[in-house]
Order: C-alpha cells, then structure tokens, then sequence
C-alpha cells in the first residue's frame, strides 16, 4: 500500500481527532463506488443497499485540488550503500494517467519487457547475459500521472554500471527497432486470456466494475479487450521513445556495503 506521510512522525503526531477528522471528510457515501458480482438479483442488492447505507447522510466532499508536477527536464540520480543481500537497480520514468489511451501500449510494453521467461530483459539480461538474477518492468496504473519502473536485482560480481549499461541498451531497442508482429500477439494473447480468467473470481470483477466506475463509466470494462487488440506494432516503439528518456528517468542505485558487485 501506498506510504502514508513522508515522515514517521506524520504518524505518530496524528490524534484520533485527525483520524476522524480524515474518515469524515472522505469517506462519505456520495464518494463511494459499491460494486456486487455474482449470481445475484439487482433488485435484492439494491434492498440491501438502501437497508445498510441508505442511513448514512450525504456530506460535502472537497474536491481534490492537486498541484501538478512539474515535467522532469533532466535525470536524476540517487546511490545508496545498505547492508542487504544483493544489488539492486530501480529505474522510474513518468507516464500518463490510468484513463489515457496509452495506457494500454504502455501496459503491452511492459509485458514485452519482462512478462515471462522469453520476454526481452529477461532473454537478454538474466538468461543469455546473466547480469541480473531477477528483473521487472512495470506500470502503476494510477488514476493521476504515474510511473512506468524498471527494477533488477544484480548477480553477484557485476557492476551497477554494467547491469545499468545493459538496461538502457535494452530500452533503446525497443525504442528504435521495429516490433515483429508475433512478438506483440504473444503478449496481446497473455494479457486477454489474463482478462478472460480473472472474470472466474466474482471479487476480481467487483473490484474492475468498481475502479472503471471510478474512472467515469463501469461500461467501458467490456471494451478493455479491444483496446489491448487494437494496439499497432509501430504504437510500441513510439511510446517507448516517448518515455524512455534519460531526462525523464530518476534512478536509485542500492549497493550492499562490502557487497558482491565490482564497485
């Protein structure tokens, strides 16, 4: 889950006053989304909707009235030396909205990065070139602007400069070079059937109801399918290109102290 506060003692100055406080300001049911799946009646949910929610009065909900950040306009850089087992490199760059049409190729890109043992940085960099013992790549999907992450745990006797080296190598492929059409199909196909089972669990489709009501119209989960279907082998590098840029990448170095990598 999200962290809360910056600073532990956010936490531990807060009152039950502010607890309440937050929970009243919020938590209201007109700022509520309630989403039932199942063999059920919509008349009987709506019953039961009205017979435990019904009571809760209305409230004035302050509308979000977040600052928005200013675009990265070079990379930024941080190393940190800890006590852990291995190596780690993470590596954010910024990316639209959970609404945005590119959500879709962004989610397909991170799929052809990372999903699956023939997946590229897992091809290239864990199998054939051993740099790394595990690596990811992957959206937030969040409903403001989020990130798309690149995170890799280095094999012992690799240096972060050459684990980092390679990562960007694999970035300015797929940047540039064009994407065969079997290679997106695959992930195309991974992704649908992913949507297809996941309709199994009624939980899993109360809660995407629920976030696509939250993001404007409940309706538009059955076109979820044809979005990812639509999507062009050229719309893949063009997106890439688009976020894969050292001035809008921010990159953390985590390096065991006296730990297994050439420094």
């Amino acid at each position: 889950w999200p962290t809360i506060g910056k600073d532990i003692a956010h936490i531990e100055q807060a009152t039950m006053d502010d607890v309440k406080s937050f929970f009243y300001k919020h938590y209201a049911p007109n700022n509520a989304v309630l989403a039932v799946a199942g063999n059920v009646k919509p008349e009987a949910i709506f019953r039961l909707a009205e017979r435990w929610f019904g009571g809760i009065p209305r409230r004035e909900v302050p509308l979000r009235s977040l600052p928005v950040e200013p675009a990265q306009t070079e990379a930024r850089e941080l190393t940190v030396e800890r006590r852990v087992p291995a190596d780690f490199l993470h590596i954010n760059f910024h990316t639209g909205k959970r609404c945005d049409p590119d959500f879709y190729i962004n989610d397909l890109l991170s799929d052809l990065l990372s999903n699956g043992p023939s997946s590229r940085l897992f091809q290239s960099l864990v199998k054939e070139n051993q740099l790394f013992s595990d690596i990811n790549a992957f959206i937030s999907g969040d409903i403001d602007p989020g990130l798309f992450s690149v995170t890799g745990r280095l094999m012992p006797g690799v240096s972060i400069g050459r684990a980092e080296a390679a990562v960007w190598k694999e970035l300015e492929a797929i940047s540039t070079e064009k994407i065969a059409d079997r290679e997106l199909q695959k992930v195309k196909n991974k992704v649908e059937s992913n949507l297809v089972f996941s309709e199994i669990s009624f939980l899993n489709k109360a809660m995407n109801m629920a976030q696509y009501e939250l993001m404007g119209d409940a309706n538009d989960i059955n076109n979820e399918i044809e979005q990812y279907r639509a999507i062009s082998t050229q719309q893949i590098p063009e997106a890439a290109a688009s976020i894969f840029r050292k001035e809008n990448s921010s990159t953390l170095r985590y390096l065991a102290v006296n730990g297994p990598g050439e420094k």
